[in-house]
C-alpha cells in the first residue's frame, strides 16, 4: 500500500472561536473556580477577630466605631452597668464611652 503524503482534510464543522469545546456534538462540563475561601467572608469569622480587624482603623475616630458598631449593634441604655465583655459595650449611651470600652477589649483579646 502505498502512503499518501497528503495533508488531512479539515473537519466540516470546525468549533468556532471562542466557542466551548465539545464532544460528540455536547459541549464539555466546564468547572469554575470559588469564588473565595470561607475565612474570606466576615461573617464567617468570630467576633473577636472581627472587632480584632477594627483596630486596623485609626483610633478615635467615627469609622473605628462604626467598624465596632457593625460587628455589634448599639443598643443605647442610659443605666447601663460597667461592661464586663466586649457586648456590654453596646448598651454605652455616648459614642466616645462606647468606643473606648471597645479599645479596651478589642486590645485585650489575644491575637490567633
Amino acid at each position: 500500500m502505498a502512503q499518501s503524503t497528503a495533508p488531512a482534510a479539515a473537519p466540516a464543522t470546525a468549533p468556532a472561536a471562542g466557542a466551548p469545546p465539545t464532544i460528540g456534538g455536547k459541549p464539555l462540563v466546564q468547572v469554575k473556580p470559588r469564588a473565595a475561601a470561607p475565612d474570606a467572608n466576615p461573617k464567617h469569622l468570630s467576633i473577636a477577630k472581627r472587632v480584632q480587624a477594627c483596630l486596623d482603623i485609626e483610633d478615635g475616630t467615627k469609622g473605628r466605631l462604626d467598624c465596632y458598631d457593625a460587628v455589634i449593634a448599639p443598643k443605647p441604655n442610659p443605666k447601663a452597668p460597667a461592661a464586663k465583655g466586649v457586648g456590654d459595650c453596646r448598651f454605652k449611651k455616648e459614642e466616645d464611652e462606647r468606643l473606648n470600652c471597645y479599645n479596651g477589649f478589642a486590645e485585650s483579646i489575644p491575637k490567633f
